[in-house]
């Protein structure tokens, strides 16, 4: 009695996607039935990823038009409003790394399930292949046994027995039943090209996968990469960063949408085939295997008998009987005939090696290994391998968002720089609050005077033995520095400050200061002028 079978239930994002309209380059509907030797199933397929194209070229369009007519577009804004829109884009930019993120860790989740799934369905094929081997190999030992090592055995005792009319009749009547048994293992399947044909599929799908896998996981880490950049071109402010991210998020953006319509395809091929699996398999083994063979092994159930069943019960009753009359001849034919024990050994031999491989061909034979392995597969690919190629579609849908939002906050990004840098530029190149002319100063410092006050100040420990040095002293910078040391409150050190050399104050000064500072440069001016003359 055969267990009662396990159901295969097609899981509700199966019928989801089948559902989805199939139609052909010239939209005509098509059926929907997995079928992919049919081209116009194919083309049907293919319009899927073709509609990709379309979302992806849309995409583009739309990205392109915000682009220009953000770069084109100048309006006067106000400082609160400069500062509004560059928070504006870092937290856009922000979000959509955040967004970005979440999409990579999806898609690394379904790249994980559909691997899973695909290395289940390998798995099975990989044992119902070494089942189909191992019934071709015991089909193939036992006929190999009872044509050739038989047939000696009884050729050598038709020899010895032949004085003996009975025993003759009794030596052909086991050759009968042997050749019953050749007859009814000739009966039996060879799973041979289909052991071929599934370790093909299973070689092809593993490789396949492996590289699908890979693919995958370089687009996560190039999108990882991608965010990285356009993080650290919004903190360092780089306009160069800033192109490479725009560059970059463009390639990303066209490879999520190319991974969107492959995943498209592939889920909605795949659920057409777990929709209805028994036919398909059915229609494409009609022409290698019984038709009552195939189901057999696909429902499993009680109701179906198995197609083995008579021919493994003529091979048990014909081995049960070649070893009575084997029995039979030990008992009375090698009293008369000595030199006949070693051939009936041998047949004895051989007939309990038969027996144990009928018994290991019985079990292979039976359709709840194959059935579990059948239901295996399908739990593989239509529950794991679907469910994760649904989870890579969801992650490049958030990863071409991200990136699409990064591209549309990269020209503002660009101009934001760009209005700082001008700011700058309109700011006096002496004044020493622009932090571009700190920058030069710092790789650039100052010759000439000020190397001969820091000199004139070296190696002498006091102020009052502080000797005028050989060459013309100007006595501006003199004024200039003790003016510094005088508004400051301390006494005059000839340090290198970064308001000396300067023939106005910072434009930040205000008409009240700039009056004081002239007021005192002239008193100390007056003051040092004699101690110091030129």
């Amino acid at each position: 009695m055969l267990a009662a079978r396990v159901e295969y239930v097609a899981p509700w994002w199966v019928a989801w996607l089948h559902s989805v309209p199939h139609l052909g380059l010239r939209l005509q509907p098509v059926d929907s039935t997995f079928n992919p030797r049919d081209e116009s199933y194919r083309e049907s397929l293919m319009f899927l990823g073709l509609v990709a194209a379309v979302c992806l070229g849309l995409n583009l369009i739309f990205l392109a038009t915000y682009v220009v007519c953000a770069c084109c577009c100048r309006r006067d804004e106000a400082i609160q409003t400069k500062r509004r829109n560059s928070c504006c884009v870092t937290w856009t930019a922000v979000v959509a790394g955040l967004v970005c993120c979440a999409a990579v860790g999806v898609g690394f989740y379904g790249n994980s399930e559909t691997n899973d799934g695909v290395y289940q369905l390998i798995y099975s094929l990989d044992n119902a292949n070494h089942t189909f081997s191992g019934i071709d190999a015991l089909v193939s030992g036992t006929t190999q046994k009872m044509e050739a090592d038989l047939e000696q055995h009884l050729a050598r005792l038709s020899e010895i027995l032949a004085a003996r009319g009975d025993y003759i009749q009794t030596l052909k009547f086991m050759q009968q039943m042997a050749g019953n048994i050749i007859v009814q293992l000739s009966g039996l399947p060879a799973w041979r090209e289909v052991t071929a044909e599934l370790t093909q599929l299973a070689d092809e799908t593993g490789y396949v996968e492996y590289y699908r896998w890979l693919s995958y996981l370089l687009l996560f880490i190039l999108d990882l990469l991608i965010c990285l950049v356009a993080c650290l071109g919004l903190a360092r402010r780089s306009r160069g960063l800033l192109a490479s991210m725009l560059c970059c998020g463009v390639l990303a953006l066209l490879l999520s949408w190319t991974s969107l319509a492959a995943d498209t395809a592939a889920a909605v091929g795949t659920s057409d085939f777990c929709s209805a699996p028994d036919t398909f398999i059915l229609n494409i083994t009609e022409d290698h295997i019984r038709t009552e063979v195939t189901r057999y092994y696909l429902y499993c159930s009680q109701s179906v008998s198995s197609p083995f069943q008579q021919a493994l019960t003529i091979f048990q009753r014909s081995l049960t009987t070649m070893q009575i009359q084997v029995a039979g001849l030990l008992q009375f034919a090698v009293p008369l005939f000595p030199t006949a024990e070693k051939d009936l050994l041998g047949i004895q031999l051989l007939l309990n090696s038969s027996e144990s491989g009928l018994h290991q061909l019985t079990a292979m034979l039976d359709c709840r290994g194959l059935h579990k392995d059948y239901l295996d597969a399908l739990a593989g690919i239509c529950y794991d391998g679907i469910e994760g190629l649904l989870y890579l579609g969801l992650f490049s849908l958030l990863a071409a968002l991200a990136f699409s939002t990064m591209i549309c906050a990269g020209p503002r990004a660009w101009k934001h720089f760009t209005t700082r840098d001008r700011d700058y530029d309109d700011i006096d190149g002496d004044d020493p609050f622009n932090p571009q002319a700190r920058r030069i100063a710092a790789h650039n410092p100052p010759r000439g005077q000020l190397r001969s006050f820091c000199s004139y100040s070296s190696g002498l420990g006091s102020q009052t033995s502080l000797q005028p040095p050989a060459q013309t002293i100007s006595n501006a910078p003199v004024s200039e520095y003790m003016n510094q040391a005088m508004l400051f409150g301390g006494n005059p050190r000839y340090e290198n400050v970064p308001l000396i050399g300067r023939g106005s104050p910072p434009p930040t000064y205000s008409p009240s200061m700039r009056a004081t500072y002239l007021s005192v440069a002239d008193e100390h001016l007056r003051h040092y002028g004699n101690e110091f003359p030129a």
